[in-house]
């Protein structure tokens, strides 16, 4: 398979070379903008006007050394207008493109309008949310109220996207999103995703894109579709960046800080976001559950009560350089790294009764978890842009290594009726994983006559994963293998994929259509004990996802649009959940993995009427078979954990967002999404068949007051839902926040509070337990008060974004 991989990969680049030399330019017009002092002007605006009537034909930015191209030109006369700022602005005499279609201007010399620039305090406040065609894009720096905050808390603000108790993302009431950070996987699921989110101070953060239906370039894993998180980049010339420091009360305190900084001088570019913070916190969880024989009479009852206290200190960092080897091409690197270590303390009492409600015993416990979280990553990267305007080539490699060790306490206390200690127990584990991934990755774009555009690249990925769980009694001191629970999970995985897409734009008409081929190969190897034998699993399977887009402009000038769009996904199991042997949550909650997990297959569709960029309304229906769930069971008093494949899920909903100025000082902004799921399928001995509707609100209010003073108030709610065996309750929030700027807007104060009325609990029922009845509750102490400084420093800010290659497999690691 990889004979065959680089294969494909070596003809593809030989066809993309040939493809984009075959393209001949019928006229150019070249040069090379300079300061004063010689040195190349980067990002000038240069606009090529029409000699006769001064009508704009192209506008283009310059290049990082100055130099500038337009190519494919008819033949006539032109002229050249240049505008920078921090400089008079420019025009051209006349040039003609003749005889000699290839014209090469001498340097063009910019007049500065005053002295050098040091600094540029970026005042402009850009909208919270942005509609395009094929996403919504969030400006996270637009909402005050994310002083201090980190990006799980972040994306809980983010219209459409829901997190629930174990940090689970769910996006327009759909689960199994794919999470992307800067388009690259953070291969991280459940508690460890949601404890690297923690980790991400919101200062780093730039924008966060939500796809519900992504094109055929992004990888076809996440039933619920795409949301990338890019953090901030410059690529401006000179030396800049921000810093931002924040403490937070809740029920303890925590702080938060994080530096971005970019140095540009010629042709590299080197940068750096830096980010630490201390997350102290608690979670009280209350567990009921009662037990019936099968004529329905009460046996039995039990009620835990359990105090988790989570402290972690957690540093992530992101390094990297872009060398500017020529005017089109760009090689560059990146490290990423991320490091969580603390500890949970998890103090749990227990009650158990019998029928008539009288105390059997009591069960005291200490737990502990101590965890050390390690990722590192290295990408490499090239970009060549040819001289046909739209022709680009590019290439990915990258490496992922991942190693996190769990050490783990239970220590139980069992008391009977009368006080006395019955029986003591004291189970320790040791649980190591390491994860290696290596991924390749091309990709090839050409514009094509009258506002096409031809996509295509292939991909190929390695996962090596190494799961061990060591548990161990003890007994007076002494620790002997528990090898009903001692085991060691090898998993292996190869996906080769390929696509291409096609998008074209007509007067009142915009189309785009790709078809992605992913083949996944899979083995799995579970090593035996001393008490239980090896066992292993095999899986191969091809697929085809196509996408497909339709825009319509319903009036001439675009005002109203019509965006009808379709995608087939794939949700692929999590590492984790094929491993087949047991974890210990306490004394009576375990987790046991399941290695004849399917895969499961989602197709989806979505109707969307626009307004400018004030309002939108879509309708969207989303088809899962194979249905990926956690379900529990309870065998003799223990609840067993695991995940299954249900029948079918259907979901169908109208979402809606608004966003109004009402008045120069105020900005409103409204989602609201009302929507049905329907889970049916077997499950154990018995057939689950759960349908209900909500809805969920998602309102934000910006104001400005003058004199560098701004304010904010947002409020969340969502309905009671189901899903599978769960129900939960509503869930309301109310954040709010004020900002002062300072030092001539470069500075700014910020005080924000979250959760201000205690709204947002989790809680609900197990259902479709024989003979079982569950419920339970989680607080998690949302409310926090925040206070916020940040500062930022150098020339104004840009964008960049890239595409990394190892993306599909993100999100799999529990």
């Amino acid at each position: 398979m990889k004979t065959l991989s680089m294969a494909l990969l070596t003809r593809w680049i030989t066809f993309a070379h040939i493809l984009a030399q075959a393209q001949t330019p019928a006229g150019k017009i070249s040069g090379v903008i300079v300061g004063t002092d010689q040195k190349p002007v980067d990002g000038a605006s240069i606009t090529l006007l029409n000699a006769q009537d001064s009508t704009t034909v192209k506008t283009l930015l310059g290049n990082v050394n100055g130099t500038f191209a337009f190519n494919n030109l008819p033949g006539g006369n032109y002229r050249l207008k240049v505008t920078m700022l921090g400089y008079q602005n420019y025009k051209s005499g006349l040039i003609s493109i003749g005889d000699k279609p290839l014209v090469t201007l001498p340097a063009i010399v910019l007049q500065q309008t005053s002295k050098a620039l040091k600094e540029v305090a970026v005042t402009a406040q850009k909208d919270f949310v942005e509609q395009k065609i094929d996403r919504t894009v969030v400006n996270v720096n637009a909402l005050i109220s994310n002083t201090g905050a980190n990006a799980l808390e972040v994306l809980e603000k983010t219209p459409g996207v829901l997190v629930d108790e174990n940090g689970t993302i769910s996006f327009k009431g759909k689960s199994g999103v794919m999470i992307l950070i800067d388009d690259k996987p953070t291969y991280l699921s459940g508690d460890n995703l949601a404890s690297y989110l923690k980790a991400m101070p919101a200062s780093l953060l730039d924008q966060i894109e939500l796809m519900s239906n992504p094109p055929a370039k992004y990888e076809a894993a996440g039933n619920a579709g795409v949301i990338n998180i890019k953090t901030k980049k410059s690529k401006t010339q000179g030396f800049n960046g921000s810093l931002a420091a924040n403490i937070g009360k809740a029920a303890y305190w925590r702080t938060n800080e994080s530096l971005t900084l970019n140095y540009h001088v010629d042709k590299v570019n080197l940068f750096a976001n830096l980010g630490y913070n201390l997350f102290n916190n608690y979670r009280q969880l209350e567990v009921t559950r009662q037990y019936f024989s099968p004529g329905g009479a009460l046996t039995s009852a039990y009620n835990e009560s359990a105090f988790f206290h989570p402290k972690n200190y957690n540093k992530i960092a992101k390094i990297g350089m872009d060398y500017y080897a020529s005017p089109q091409t760009t090689i560059g690197f990146v490290l990423t790294g991320y490091h969580l270590k603390g500890a949970t303390p998890n103090a749990v009492s227990s009650v158990l009764k019998s029928s008539s409600g009288a105390i059997d015993s009591t069960i005291l416990a200490q737990n502990k978890s101590i965890n050390n979280l390690k990722n590192g990553g290295l990408n490499l990267n090239y970009n060549h842009k040819f001289d046909k305007p739209g022709t680009v080539l590019s290439f990915n490699l990258d490496y992922l290594k991942y190693d996190n060790v769990v050490d783990q306490t239970f220590v139980n206390n069992t008391y009977l009726a009368n006080g006395t200690l019955a029986n003591l127990q004291i189970i320790t584990d040791n649980l190591p994983t390491s994860i290696n991934i290596y991924a390749a990755k091309t990709d090839y774009s050409q514009a094509l006559p009258n506002k096409g555009k031809l996509e295509a690249g292939l991909k190929t990925s390695f996962v090596n994963t190494d799961n061990a769980a060591n548990y161990f009694n003890v007994v007076n001191n002494i620790s002997t293998i528990n090898y009903n629970n001692t085991n060691r999970f090898l998993y292996n995985e190869n996906i080769n994929a390929a696509y291409l897409s096609f998008n074209q734009e007509y007067k009142r008409f915009s189309i785009q259509a790709g078809l992605r081929l992913e083949n996944t190969n899979i083995t799995g190897h579970q090593l035996g004990n001393a008490l239980r034998g090896d066992s292993s699993f095999i899986q191969h399977y091809t697929n085809v996802f196509p996408t497909a887009y339709l825009l319509y402009k319903l009036d001439t000038a675009g005002k109203h649009t019509l965006n009808l769009s379709y995608g087939r996904r794939i949700g692929r199991p999590y590492y984790q959940d094929l491993n087949p042997f047991i974890t210990i949550i306490d004394k009576y909650s375990q987790f046991e993995g399941n290695p004849f997990l399917r895969p499961q297959f989602s197709s989806n569709y979505q109707l969307t009427y626009s307004y400018r960029s004030i309002w939108s309304i879509a309708l969207e229906y989303n088809y899962v078979s194979d249905y990926q769930t956690e379900s529990d069971i309870q065998r003799d008093g223990i609840f067993m954990a695991t995940s299954v494949n249900l029948g079918q899920s259907v979901f169908y909903g109208i979402n809606s967002n608004l966003t109004l100025t009402p008045f120069k000082w105020w900005n409103f902004h409204l989602y609201f999404q009302l929507s049905t799921n329907h889970d049916k399928g077997d499950i154990y001995q018995s057939y689950l068949n759960i349908k209900q509707t909500s809805y969920n609100i998602n309102n934000i209010n910006q104001f400005t007051f003058g004199r560098g003073w701004s304010g904010e108030l947002t409020y969340y709610y969502l309905s009671p839902t189901q899903s599978a065996q769960f129900t939960h309750i509503s869930r309301e929030q109310v954040n709010a926040a004020i900002q002062k700027k300072i030092l001539n807007n470069k500075a700014a104060i910020k005080l924000s509070a979250r959760d201000i009325f205690r709204g947002n609990f989790s809680a609900g029922d197990i259902t479709n337990i024989p003979n079982t009845k569950a419920t339970y509750y989680n607080d998690f102490a949302n409310r926090v008060l925040i206070l916020g400084f940040s500062y930022s420093f150098g020339t104004s800010l840009k964008s960049d974004k890239k595409h990394d290659s190892n993306v599909d497999e993100q999100g799999r690691v529990r």
